[in-house]
């Protein structure tokens, strides 16, 4: 479906080149003036030189030309030649209809889908997710869901670090606590135990512990690196530790991004990627890539024109031990044989850029993606506290995510109760959704490079930019539909008839830019611009319902008009919200 904006800048190329000049120069922009007008072309301005004529002269012809135009309201040329338009109420509702009547509400599937593997999440097993966590997961669950929409193959793979020195530490610290266990006797045939030796909550208090220690006493890291490299090699009790390692860490963390409503197409690990490493090395080092730097075995990835220090990319230690970007580089291997994607796009903090930039340059300099596969990095800011620094727990520590949820939940619970417009058995529930949007809302909308601050009040208001307020619109729709509904009508009845003021035409006008707001959000990976709009949408929409009889109004097609703007309203902003993640709940 064509954008109204694309209709009108085929309505202006054509009177320029009616009226003897090149088409695009048609270009319709929205206006930078609102005041003044509601799109406009600047056509005439660029055309001047070109054709040697004063730009009012051009913007007059073409002005003039378009003064019959059924697509615009009024065309006014405005010295020194800009061609301000305001577009026509009755046409403006016959793109709307047709809009609704459409499955992605005027946004296109993609003519040639792409196959995207998005790498977000990233937490080490054994360890809680904390807040740290938070904006890989809901912004790259965010992409993945508009990508989908619009048509294109997303993958989603959490890439759980499963295989590095912190599982020699808990092996470790295992074997201090409790040296009876068989894993650690080598002698050992029998079966192993099906149940761990440890609970979630053992082993959450077992890995600081150990890295503290390991921070102290140099035999005891010694201890965990000799162990790190025991597991990696295969050794057989170190292997059963680790599998219990992971069923109890992995049953933890999904029930966790559940909470989220965030869910990932494969739970890939560091480990699965450790088969394809010794033929990928193997092949660097025949090829001439790969050459030995004081023992360690690494990769030239500088390139000329750099105007800042790129190290080599190390693929091996001197001990031969492997490191994330061998992880990493392996993992793209196995990306390309299993899925050969189009893209792989990197959700990680910004503060990661130059290993990537390193990873990336190296799979490409060694031939490992094809020449058309697209590597990309989105690196996110810091969520800090209202005092700049890293969000934290009143006691300074890093804060748990499930916490941070109750925290947020029993706030929105709190002012639900205090609003008394939910029944006290369904204010728990609608605390979590409400608490939910809140969260999210309040990260995404902020342009995820950026550092931003996590403000508990402020995110959870019912007025302002926030996630409540946008559910509040939603719901406020629903209500107005479920009353209309009560009188025996059906609110997808009737037709809707051009605007009768400002106010209707302004949020009809927002609501016609859903599709190229959802297109251009996927295109810039920005989340934040779907948060602007549907905030620009709710607003319109509240202008709207204030000033206008709704179920009031007497003349029963106009009624049913304003209804299925309604309806279209609230199908523009479910489905938004859907991209970021949240619902709406019925009352709130």
């Amino acid at each position: 479906m064509k954008k109204l904006i694309e209709l009108m800048t085929e309505e202006v190329s054509s009177a320029f080149e009616k009226a003897g000049y090149a088409p695009e120069l048609g270009r319709v922009n929205g206006s930078n003036r609102p005041d003044l007008c509601e799109y406009q072309c600047n056509g005439a301005m660029a055309g001047a030189k070109q054709y040697k004529k004063a730009p009012f002269m051009i913007s007059d012809q073409v002005a003039e030309l378009l003064k019959d135009s059924p697509v615009f309201e009024s065309v006014q040329s405005v010295k020194p030649g800009f061609i301000n338009l305001n577009v026509d109420p009755a046409f403006l509702a016959s793109y709307l209809e047709k809009m609704s009547g459409d499955e992605k509400l005027g946004a296109d599937t993609a003519e040639k889908p792409r196959t995207i593997i998005i790498d977000y999440g990233g937490p080490n097993v054994a360890k809680p997710l904390h807040v740290g966590h938070l904006r890989s997961a809901i912004i790259g669950e965010s992409i993945k869901r508009t990508g989908r929409f619009l048509g294109h193959k997303m993958i989603g793979d959490v890439h759980l670090g499963d295989w590095g020195l912190q599982m020699g530490l808990i092996i470790t610290e295992l074997r201090h606590r409790n040296p009876s266990l068989p894993y650690f006797d080598e002698n050992y045939t029998g079966e192993y135990p099906k149940e761990p030796p440890f609970t979630i909550s053992e082993l959450e208090e077992i890995y600081p512990a150990a890295s503290a220690r390991s921070k102290e006493d140099e035999a005891y890291r010694s201890e965990a690196l000799e162990a790190t490299g025991e597991l990696q090699h295969g050794r057989r009790g170190y292997m059963a530790l680790w599998n219990h390692i992971m069923n109890v860490s992995v049953t933890d963390l999904k029930k966790n991004y559940e909470k989220l409503d965030v869910e990932f197409d494969l739970w890939k690990k560091e480990s699965d990627a450790q088969p394809y490493i010794p033929d990928m090395v193997e092949e660097m080092k025949a090829k001439g890539f790969a050459y030995e730097d004081q023992g360690a075995l690494v990769v030239d990835v500088k390139e000329e024109g750099d105007t800042k220090e790129i190290p080599p990319c190390m693929l091996l230690k001197s001990d031969g031990a492997s490191l994330y970007t061998t992880t990493d580089l392996a993992t793209i291997v196995e990306r390309m044989k299993l899925f050969d994607p189009d893209e792989m796009l990197y959700v990680v903090d910004k503060r990661q850029e130059l290993h990537f930039d390193q990873v990336f340059r190296c799979a490409r300099k060694t031939g490992l993606v094809k020449d058309t596969t697209k590597l990309s990095f989105l690196g996110f800011g810091t969520m800090n506290g209202k005092d700049g620094k890293p969000f934290k727990t009143r006691e300074g520590g890093v804060m748990r995510l499930e916490n941070l949820i109750a925290d947020i939940d029993a706030e929105m619970y709190k002012k639900i109760v205090e609003n008394r417009s939910v029944r006290d058995t369904d204010a728990k529930d609608t605390a979590e959704v409400v608490g939910l949007a809140a969260i999210k809302y309040g990260d995404l909308s902020n342009q995820a490079t950026k550092d931003y601050v996590f403000d508990v009040d402020r995110f959870t208001s019912f007025e302002g930019n926030t996630g409540p307020y946008i559910l509040y619109t939603i719901v406020r729709i629903k209500s107005i539909l479920s009353r209309y509904k009560e009188e025996g009508k059906d609110p997808c009845e009737g037709k809707l008839l051009p605007a009768q003021n400002k106010t209707e035409k302004d949020l009809m006008l927002q609501l016609s830019g859903f599709g190229a707001m959802a297109e251009n959000a996927f295109a810039e990976t920005a989340p934040h611009k779907i948060c602007a709009y549907i905030y620009d949408v709710s607003n319109a929409f509240n202008s709207f319902y204030h000033e206008t009889k709704i179920l009031g109004e007497e003349d029963p097609a106009r009624k049913q008009s304003l209804i299925r703007l309604l309806v279209l309203t609230k199908d523009v902003l479910e489905t938004a919200i859907s991209l970021l993640g949240f619902s709406a709940p019925e009352r709130m």
